[in-house]
């Protein structure tokens, strides 16, 4: 009769002693006895001549290590994506306009230096259409070269990417933009009716100039919708809507709502509306001085703003509102051109 303790039918592991599993020892032989058993384990775990199975048995009975002390400490800090633009690029947006200002204004004293164009004095400069569409376009053009270098390096994406230029997106919608353009031509001749200001503007005084019609018509369809769109709706726009739901956020605690799948925000339907109004005043406010601080123009301006933030958000698109607004002052131009002849009667204005 064997001397082996019965297999218990309801846990058959049971029937094998630790002794019965172990491999005899290589020096003498003999089997390790039950005193000897605990220091057999670690050596059969360690050992390179038993079996896959027999070594994985054995380092399932050494105990577990306890978690480090300070476990918690060592988690990666889950940071939440962040929301771009928001007001911080927009400060940082108006440091290099600064600096794209200070750039420009350097370059045009070096003209009037030279005598460029016969301007020698400050005052002759800011009457001569050149040097004010010029010291514009510099100013535009530092500002922009600064920003291709600057924001990428937080963006961790190409500086119209973070912007969502998408510009197939706006040609896809050509149609409809073109739509928006004409309904806000529309508003600026209900605009041109309802309001009769009849003041000598210094706009009006600049289309006097020689040849300045036909600049203001290249620079209008061409450098300043793209800028004044990234200014305004590029950056502003978004920030507010950002800013606004942000509020919303940590005064009711809702979570943040999640990024498209482009990594950009969604926001809320009053977020949008208030970001548009809020955006669409320093707009206006901006061409006061050009109007002569009229008030048909300036709520002329409000109203197209507001349909160039809704062609910016409907389609989630910076191109779109560069379009809507380039195609509106062609449009502008193009009925002032019609009515004195190619700019030839400028009285007619």
């Amino acid at each position: 009769m064997s001397d082996l303790p019965e297999q218990d039918p309801l846990n058959p592991d049971d029937s094998v002693t630790p002794v019965e599993i172990l491999p005899p020892d290589r020096e003498t032989g003999e089997a390790w006895t039950p005193e000897q058993a605990p220091l057999a384990l670690p050596l059969a775990a360690n050992d390179p001549s038993l079996p896959i199975a027999e070594v994985a048995e054995t380092e399932q009975q050494q105990p577990a290590a306890e978690p480090p002390l300070f476990q918690s400490y060592t988690q990666p800090e889950i940071v939440a994506p962040e929301r771009i633009p928001n007001l911080g690029n927009l400060v940082m947006l108006g440091l290099l306009v600064f600096v794209g200002l200070l750039c420009a204004g350097l370059l045009t004293w070096s003209a009037m230096y030279f005598h460029l164009f016969g301007v020698a004095t400050p005052q002759q400069a800011m009457t001569d259409i050149r040097y004010i569409l010029g010291s514009q376009a510099l100013a535009y053009f530092f500002t922009f070269g600064a920003c291709l270098l600057v924001f990428p390096l937080f963006w961790h994406e190409s500086f119209l990417a973070g912007l969502q230029w998408r510009g197939r997106t706006a040609l896809k919608q050509g149609r409809r933009l073109t739509g928006a353009a004409f309904v806000c031509f529309g508003l600026a001749i209900a605009d041109g009716l309802l309001f009769h200001e009849t003041a000598d503007t210094p706009i009006e005084k600049l289309f006097r100039s020689p040849g300045a019609a036909w600049l203001l018509f290249a620079f209008a369809v061409t450098l300043a919708p793209f800028f004044e769109e990234i200014v305004f709706r590029g950056f502003l726009l978004p920030s507010l809507c950002t800013a606004w739901d942000w509020a919303i956020e940590k005064s009711t605690g809702k979570p943040a709502r999640p990024l498209d799948a482009n990594g950009h925000p969604q926001w809320s339907l009053f977020a949008m509306i208030a970001g548009s109004v809020l955006t669409s005043i320093p707009f206006a406010a901006m061409h006061l001085e050009q109007t002569g601080y009229a008030v048909g123009p300036f709520l002329l301006l409000v109203c197209v703003s507001l349909v160039l933030c809704w062609a910016r958000l409907s389609t989630r698109s910076l191109a779109a509102s560069v379009l809507v607004h380039a195609c509106y002052n062609f449009l502008l131009f193009s009925i002032m051109l019609l009515g004195t002849g190619g700019f030839k009667h400028l009285d007619k204005m």
